[in-house]
């Protein structure tokens, strides 16, 4: 039976959460943001084949290894229209709310979640929830930014990650995993006014 691997990378000046997300029985892997440190990322990788290279939004620190990693990997590069153009960075696929990226026996479902940048990205499979800057332990993504909205990211959030079961183990672009429920009932910024 086929099986989740997640590994946890650590790149960047700013700290970045890479991913590397793996069907356990066929090794074929997404790379979900890589920030910055492509040979730190590859060394992760080994010899995993990598189907995937994902980004849930395209600030510098977190598309950072784009290109070396493409060219190291091969594997297409995914992000959604709005950031790309927004952030003047180019992908092989533009993703929208709905979209399915298979690797091995499981597929990486695409959720819209902008408010911290225009075309942000989340990434769910399973009980898995990658959301990039959109939520974190204890915080949200910054709004100050150019192409940031407040209310856009505020419906995300409410209409959007909240709906999805308390269980739901939410792997964030910066800091430790938290899970929906223990942001539903800590995180100040999620708190209903």
């Amino acid at each position: 039976m086929a099986r989740l691997g997640i590994q946890k990378v650590h790149v960047g000046a700013k700290d970045t959460n890479c991913y590397l997300v793996t069907c356990t029985q066929t090794q074929e892997t997404v790379v979900i943001d890589a920030g910055d440190d492509p040979a730190k990322i590859q060394q992760q990788l080994g010899s995993l084949p990598v189907r995937w290279l994902v980004f849930t939004h395209a600030h510098p620190g977190h598309v950072g290894a784009k290109d070396a990693l493409k060219a190291a990997t091969g594997a297409p590069t995914a992000m959604h229209l709005a950031d790309a153009t927004a952030n003047l960075k180019s992908a092989d696929r533009y993703l929208a709310h709905g979209d399915s990226l298979p690797f091995g026996t499981f597929a990486l479902e695409v959720l819209a979640t902008p408010g911290h940048s225009p075309g942000g990205l989340s990434f769910k499979v399973g009980n898995h929830l990658f959301t990039g800057d959109t939520l974190m332990a204890g915080r949200i993504g910054r709004v100050d930014l150019p192409g940031s909205s407040p209310q856009q990211l505020a419906m995300s959030l409410h209409a959007g990650l909240m709906t999805l079961p308390d269980n739901t183990v939410v792997y964030p672009g910066h800091g430790p995993n938290t899970t929906i429920g223990t942001e539903r009932i800590q995180n100040p910024f999620l708190r209903l006014r």
